[in-house]
């Protein structure tokens, strides 16, 4: 009888691992979870979705003096996964209800000034578990403190362990996304995201 439940026991493990490696790789291909192959996720734009994507990217100089105010208009995109829903509901705020064209939405705002170490990684938190520290050492400091660089997509990241979706350890993962026209930013200058989240009430 021993023998048995060991047998027994044994043929549930395996069956369990391999349900759990199923749910896993299924996340990893295109068009059912988050992530394309190891390095790249998988994003649809806004067009003819419940969601809409908004930025206005406002550009000061480092006295604070105004050099430009730029928006998108329909270059928005987001991982059609519901951690987005999980980014929309748990860390964007206060939700306000909006009618346009007879559509309701609930609408997000989040606003946002990037550090020049996230600007020069391209990484834009708006959660990160544990805490992402910058290590610029060397040339890569020197360039970072004094290069012009141009900016023309701007990401909303999340950052967490994302080996629950099967991805290991820390991510930081794209969730929204737009296209603006290019900006040339100098190191001392301050860019503020002001971004607007739309997604469509069932």
């Amino acid at each position: 009888m021993k023998w048995l439940v060991m047998q027994l026991l044994g043929v549930i493990f395996v069956a369990l691992i391999a349900c759990s490696i199923q749910s896993i790789s299924a996340d990893h291909e295109s068009g059912e979870g988050i992530f394309k192959d190891r390095t790249e996720v998988v994003l649809v734009t806004t067009e003819n979705t419940n969601y809409q994507v908004y930025l206005q990217a406002v550009l000061r100089n480092g006295d604070g003096q105004l050099i430009n105010v730029t928006e998108n208009t329909k270059t928005g995109a987001y991982i059609p996964h519901e951690i987005s829903d999980y980014v929309f509901d748990t860390l964007m705020g206060e939700k306000e209800i909006i009618t346009i064209d007879n559509i309701k939405y609930e609408k997000a705002q989040y606003t946002f000034s990037p550090t020049l170490e996230q600007r020069w990684m391209g990484v834009h938190p708006i959660f990160q578990q544990p805490i992402i520290k910058y290590k610029m050492e060397g040339d890569a400091l020197e360039q970072m403190n004094k290069q012009i660089k141009d900016y023309s997509l701007w990401k909303m990241h999340y950052c967490a362990d994302l080996s629950h979706i099967g991805h290991d350890g820390l991510q930081c993962i794209p969730i929204f996304q737009v296209l603006v026209p290019t900006m040339s930013l100098e190191p001392s200058d301050v860019i503020t995201h002001h971004w607007t989240i739309l997604r469509e009430l069932n």
